[in-house]
């Protein structure tokens, strides 16, 4: 099936190039994981590459996986995000986590990946098919910079709209910690579904299990999403 839009995808990508370079910020797309993995050691050194876009863990290319990275006017990193295919093998995304979950562990040190757990949510029986995983996602913390300022819409429907091009997913999806998700981030980024306690992480030395959203969109959503004028999200 192809995407298609009630319009076309032409006035989000001329209004979303127009935010960027207002903001003096150039993106780069790539899918040479080693380079991405050794970026984000030099540039990102706060939040460590997550495991599932590790090129030691996984076989990573142009035709099942993409990098995203923004620069500022100085050429600082200061956005980085990153897809990949989910190969299902015709079963819902509830039983491929069933088995696979721990290959989506938070990038934090001392997670305890045999004490940790996941539990189906509704959506999960639901997505099957063409299914890519959408990760990566930061932006440097300087606020009233480059946070809170109307980027992360712009941002996270540029690579939404990449998965599509490439892929044309029948479904994406994503995690999102509590901490983040309860700060309204995956309705920013242009998730339109978010189900609790997908994820549940033990991390040695913290009293209390750390617990993810699940954050999903299906190609109609998309579809929806990136029809809606960009002034109105961002």
């Amino acid at each position: 099936m192809t995407i298609q839009f009630s319009g076309n995808a032409a006035p989000f990508i001329a209004t979303s190039r127009d935010i960027l370079v207002a903001q003096g910020i150039k993106l780069t797309i790539g899918s040479d994981f080693e380079e991405y993995k050794a970026l984000v050691a030099d540039e990102r050194p706060m939040q460590k590459l997550g495991a599932p876009f590790d090129p030691d863990l996984h076989n990573l290319n142009k035709s099942n996986a993409f990098w995203l990275i923004g620069r500022n006017e100085e050429g600082e990193l200061i956005h980085t995000q990153a897809a990949r295919r989910i190969r299902l093998g015709g079963r819902p995304l509830s039983s491929y986590l069933l088995r696979q979950f721990r290959a989506f562990p938070p990038p934090l040190r001392g997670v305890d990946l045999a004490r940790s757990r996941f539990r189906a949510t509704p959506g999960t029986h639901r997505i099957a098919g063409t299914v890519a995983y959408h990760g990566e996602f930061w932006v440097a913390p300087e606020r009233g910079k480059y946070r809170g300022v109307g980027l992360a819409p712009v941002l996270g429907r540029t690579g939404m709209l990449e998965m599509m091009q490439r892929w044309d997913p029948d479904w994406i999806y994503g995690f999102i910690l509590n901490v983040v998700a309860f700060k309204g981030f995956g309705a920013r980024i242009g998730y339109l579904h978010l189900e609790p306690s997908a994820l549940k992480w033990v991390v040695d030395g913290r009293d209390a299990p750390i617990d993810t959203f699940l954050a999903y969109n299906s190609r109609e959503d998309l579809e929806y999403l990136l029809d809606i004028p960009l002034q109105e999200a961002a």
